[in-house]
């Protein structure tokens, strides 16, 4: 599909005359989305820094059997921001108060922009969650101990986590890649986007602070998913 400029525009339109209908909808206490609600329309969550533990990890860094505090629960069933943080140490320069997320994982995941990595010295490749082959190492520092990993940097690609059957409302499937359209003055498009299709899911596009800056995009402002 060849995207014009009065396309745009239209668009654009319409999403916000969509952003504001949906947000004086959840104003109100009796209001429900029905099944004429739009799929194509996804809040935005703006991910900062952080990282995922696992149990080893965790030990070392935390001390053996130590457990992970809850701060705040994420949209994501289950997961949740953590009062435990670390410093994260590369061969430039270091980074504190890096937020722990929970709950552990099998491996552990550092998550950062590419600005932080010219701050640490670390290249972080663009990749999905728990793709971590052939990714950078760095030096972990947590209150009783440090650890040192040969690999698990990224820099996280944007995605959009949904139901299985929101993705096949919108012809799609887990895997897919869409492009998104921002409304607002900073708005344009996004593209290769990719789709987290899977049970217990909460409809949100993951994007990271330097995406969300160029876009001027806050947590909770809408988009639009642009199907062919």
């Amino acid at each position: 599909m060849q995207v014009t400029g009065n396309m745009i525009d239209r668009i654009v339109a319409e999403v916000l005359a969509q952003g504001r209908a949906a947000a004086k909808e959840a104003a109100a206490p009796t209001a429900a989305a029905g099944p004429e609600a739009d799929p194509a329309l996804v809040p935005i969550g703006v991910s900062n820094r952080h990282i995922h533990l696992s149990r080893q990890d965790m030990d070392a860094l935390f001390g053996p059997g130590a457990m992970l505090t809850r701060k705040k629960a994420m949209k994501q069933p289950g997961q949740y921001a953590a009062e435990e943080t670390v410093i994260i140490r590369g061969a430039k320069g270091e980074i504190g108060k890096v937020r722990v997320l929970g709950p552990l994982r099998k491996d552990t995941q550092v998550e950062i922009s590419i600005a932080d990595g010219f701050v640490l010295g670390v290249k972080p490749p663009l990749r999905m969650s728990g793709k971590l082959g052939d990714t950078p190492g760095i030096e972990i520092v947590g209150p009783q101990g440090t650890v040192r990993k040969d690999s698990g940097v990224i820099a996280a690609m944007r995605h959009i986590h949904m139901l299985p059957e929101t993705a096949a409302r919108l012809g799609l499937a887990n895997g897919d890649e869409v492009s998104v359209l921002v409304g607002g003055p900073r708005g344009g498009i996004m593209h290769h986007v990719v789709i987290r299709a899977a049970e217990a899911s909460a409809t949100e596009m993951h994007i990271d602070v330097e995406e969300a800056n160029a876009f001027g995009l806050r947590n909770d402002d809408l988009v639009r998913i642009l199907r062919d």
